[in-house]
């Protein structure tokens, strides 16, 4: 199937160049993607459902609400006000549950490698001990695995923990932020906590006040921000290290002709790090070569793409409105996901080719892939077990395109440390260049750009804010 629509929205000229390259290969032909079905829809998104005024949150509705008209309230009175910031707030808690599942995988993980069990250490004992403070957990004159387990143990019980203090994490915002978050009463004390009081609340007949909704939609953010997702970055660099600058290339030109190609998608770092572990091992590359292949090419694909690529210069494929043009080369041996973001047409665009998608983890199934179960207990076997399922479609590789001119030379790897670093010299590593200009006006303030692609806007928007900025 042609392209019919390269104006897309939501893609960059970068991305739309080497899109478009593929799918006018006569091997994507019968391919049919998420920009085909963009433009084939045939009708214009809900009016009540893109302006959040559609209720489903019991079973006397769905009530659609338009503003100011009294005869379309809900049929429990609920007002366009109180259903829009429901319904946001729901929004917030599924994405603050994902975040913190992916968390919640990641301190599990963490306690393991802190045990010695599996094929992960602690490579960042410095940002270990830095964490540990913020635990209240000593760690002068202990060993590094005392601290860890630990670390572990207390980060563990920030999930479910149950009384009225704020999580510990929160220390590590300024005083004057904290003292906003205590007056506004939206200082999170529990992980999970604040997600379940979120779905409650907004449940029929309980908070119809839309402000009092919306604060505890802030209160629930803050505990993904602060609480899960910060908690997952700073153990995923202890264990996996601390990025620092390195040179990379994006874009589809990253696959390669004469090995295996396999595609990490999804979220959880431990997967992706596993695999990157198994593909260097001797009998892995032995049973790549007995195949034809001349190695094991490992491609990044969205969120857990840019994990590998930034500590280990692996190269990213393809973003999220790419995934489905990836596996349109044709060259594709495997596509290797855990949790969030893998759309379901992937299978679909998959059986155009030899290509198989590996689902890994039980909370993510999809109907027509191949489950290969990680278990992270047994992490380094089960990676090869995903390997070797991928080797063994080389030999079924058809016809395939692959845009070799399309690679993109980028820089990655600025963490925290490494900013902190580059302003103060490695010995008196701090902020204080940075501050000084912004106290002083000569810098405006700090900005981060920050989010996925998506088919509604067109990813250039990124540009335009930073292009705004500047002025």
């Amino acid at each position: 199937m042609a392209m019919r629509k390269l104006d897309c929205d939501g893609c960059t000229s970068i991305t739309c160049s080497s899109t478009l390259e593929v799918m006018e290969q006569d091997v994507a032909k019968n391919v049919k993607t998420a920009y085909h079905r963009v433009a084939d829809r045939g009708m214009s998104a809900c009016l009540f459902g893109s302006g959040g005024t559609c209720c489903r949150n019991c079973n006397m509705g769905p009530c659609q609400i338009i503003d100011g008209v009294d005869e379309m309230i809900g049929i429990c009175g609920a007002t366009a006000d109180t259903v829009a910031a429901r319904n946001f707030a729901r929004v917030v808690a599924a994405g603050s549950a994902a975040h913190t599942d992916h968390a919640r995988e990641m301190v599990r993980g963490f306690l393991d490698t802190a045990k010695g069990h599996g094929p992960h250490q602690i490579k960042d004992v410095e940002k270990l001990k830095s964490l540990a403070e913020v635990f209240d957990i000593v760690t002068e004159g202990r060993e590094v695995k005392d601290i860890a387990i630990e670390l572990g143990e207390k980060a563990l019980s920030e999930f479910g923990k149950q009384d009225n203090t704020p999580i510990s994490m929160l220390k590590r915002a300024v005083p004057k932020r904290q003292a906003i978050w205590n007056k506004l009463g939206i200082a999170p004390r529990g992980i999970d906590r604040e997600v379940v009081e979120m779905m409650h609340r907004t449940h029929m007949g309980v908070d119809q006040d839309y402000e009092n909704i919306m604060l505890q939609a802030s209160r629930c953010a803050l505990a993904d921000g602060w609480g899960s997702s910060m908690l997952s970055t700073e153990l995923t660099d202890i264990m996996f290290g601390t990025p620092v600058p390195r040179r990379a290339i994006v874009d589809l030109g990253s696959l390669k002709p004469d090995q295996v190609n396999i595609c990490v998608h999804g979220h959880e770092p431990l997967l992706a790090e596993s695999l990157c572990i198994a593909a260097q091992e001797k009998d892995m590359l032995e049973m790549a070569a007995n195949h034809g292949a001349k190695g094991i090419n490992l491609v990044g694909v969205c969120c857990t793409g840019n994990e590998i690529l930034m500590r280990r210069g692996i190269p990213v494929a393809a973003g999220f409105i790419q995934q489905e043009i990836v596996l349109a080369t044709g060259a594709v041996e495997a596509m290797v996901g855990d949790v969030q973001c893998l759309m379901q047409s992937l299978v679909e665009v998959a059986n155009n080719f030899h290509t198989d998608i590996i689902t890994t983890n039980y909370r993510a199934k999809m109907p027509g892939g191949v489950h290969i179960q990680f278990e992270e207990a047994d992490a380094l076997n089960s990676a090869k077990s995903i390997l070797a399922h991928a080797i063994k479609n080389f030999k079924k590789r058809g016809k395939f395109f692959i845009p070799q001119d399309k690679k993109v030379d980028v820089v990655v790897g600025f963490s925290h440390e490494t900013i902190n670093n580059m302003l103060g010299g490695t010995f008196r590593a701090s902020y204080r260049p940075l501050n000084d200009n912004i106290i002083n006006g000569r810098i405006r303030g700090v900005a981060a750009i920050v989010g996925c692609d998506n088919f509604k806007l067109d990813d250039n928007v990124h540009e335009i804010i930073v292009r705004e900025l500047l002025k």
